[in-house]
């Protein structure tokens, strides 16, 4: 993880939004709205997650703390289902968080609201579609 990365998500409080954000994903448009952008060029969504999950609790008083675009209807005609992706990144949110974390999903332009008010985006080089992932931070618990 850069400097910038772990400065951000010190910063950040509970219920604070932090996206990863796929090679595909319009990063620089989306944060020119608001949200800090940090590039993570080069790194993979997983390698980033086990490594943001290290210093960054999910939130357990919302339904779901991560959520996860949506497949379009067009790609599910294509014959597209849950992207291979998005069990890789329940396994390692679970691993981190030491129970079975709600992970929901978000229609594609909802998505880019929502990140929209996040608190920063980390644009990466995952190819992988529908890779992008929203985390919603939770409270540091006590000593």
């Amino acid at each position: 993880m850069s400097p910038q990365l772990l400065y951000a998500m010190s910063r950040m409080g509970h219920g604070d939004e932090l996206v990863l954000a796929d090679a595909n994903f319009p990063t620089s448009a989306v944060c020119s709205s608001g949200p800090e952008e940090i590039r993570a060029d080069g790194h993979g969504i997983p390698e980033l997650l086990e490594a943001v999950l290290k210093f960054f609790p999910l939130d357990t008083y919302v339904k779901e703390p991560a959520l996860l675009m949506q497949v379009t209807p067009g790609d599910v005609e294509k014959g597209m289902k849950s992207p291979v992706i998005w069990d890789k990144y329940k396994e390692i949110i679970n691993k981190a968080e030491e129970r079975e974390v709600p992970v929901g999903t978000i229609e594609r332009f909802a998505f880019y609201e929502r990140a929209k008010k996040s608190f920063a985006v980390v644009a990466t080089g995952e190819t992988a579609l529908y890779g992008n992932i929203i985390l919603v931070k939770g409270a540091l618990a006590p000593e």
